[in-house]
């Protein structure tokens, strides 16, 4: 299958699992509705809960996570393919990753995804994030194949800002890029437009970026704008500030064509780190 309609599902999700589990599958069943069979949520879709405690207290194993069973049977009720932007998943060691999943429409889980870059920022106006004292960092890059037809870049919010791993994941074989996010308002406002358009452009790939929207627990603000971008940087479609979601058809004779225009993929070259300032002729 080349051609397939892709969805975003935007979401604004509250400190509890539950109840974002529900409106989580409502968009999920729109999206279906309106002919999606790749449908995609935010980072953090079972909860946003302020404080590392809070983070833990919620992050439950895989095994008894109320999230897996959930979106392996409505997988099967829909007949899609889902990604799951990420759930905060608890570890031995005693911090949790943020997992993002990839669910066949029979509710096997394809592929795992931990996010690899952490959020420690300090952001003028006094927000301030220490993801990596709730969170472990993945080490993994992941690439699967997708039951719709092409292959699946996974990544997760940060890991917008680093351009290495999506070429990595290009030339591995990707031709659609996952950015399932949480980004800040000032973040988002400055940059989430342009750094998705970049990815998609400097590989020729299609994005897929489901985003958390509005106000949270404890007053944490996240920017929306969901954003289904082209191999050749156009958007296709834009979530706004509201709950809900948007749609595109993703026509993977695109990817190719972009990567055939400007085939940047085949002239990497090996660089040295950087030497001694080269000196003219005669000094």
């Amino acid at each position: 299958m080349t051609r397939f309609i892709a969805a975003c599902v935007q979401l604004n999700v509250g400190p509890e699992i539950e109840p974002n589990l529900r409106d989580a599958g409502a968009l999920i069943r729109r999206a279906r509705d309106a002919g999606a069979t790749l449908i995609a949520t935010p980072e953090n879709t079972g909860f946003i809960a302020q404080g590392r405690e809070a983070v833990l207290q919620r992050a439950l194993p895989e095994a008894s996570h109320p999230g897996l069973p959930f979106f392996a049977e409505l997988a099967r009720e829909t007949g899609a393919t889902m990604l799951i932007g990420s759930l905060s998943i608890g570890l031995p060691g005693g911090k949790a990753a943020n997992r993002s999943y990839l669910f066949a429409p029979s509710g096997e889980i394809l592929a795992r995804y931990d996010k690899i870059h952490m959020f420690d920022v300090d952001l003028a106006g006094g927000e301030r994030y220490r993801e990596s004292a709730t969170f472990e960092p993945g080490s993994q890059a992941v690439a699967a194949p997708l039951p719709t037809g092409g292959v699946l870049g996974m990544t997760v919010c940060y890991d917008l800002r680093f351009a290495h791993l999506y070429r990595a994941l290009a030339q591995a074989g990707a031709d659609i890029l996952s950015v399932p996010a949480a980004f800040t308002r000032k973040t988002g406002h400055a940059h989430w437009h342009v750094l998705l358009r970049a990815r998609a452009i400097e590989i020729g790939s299609f994005v897929i970026a489901p985003a958390q929207t509005g106000t949270h627990d404890k007053g944490r603000q996240t920017y929306g704008h969901s954003l289904i971008v082209a191999p050749w940087g156009e958007i296709l479609a834009d979530g706004g500030e509201e709950t809900g979601i948007v749609t595109a058809e993703i026509d993977l004779a695109r990817v190719r064509e972009a990567r055939e225009a400007v085939p940047a993929l085949r002239h990497d070259r090996p660089v040295a780190p950087p030497g001694p300032p080269l000196r003219a002729a005669g000094e």
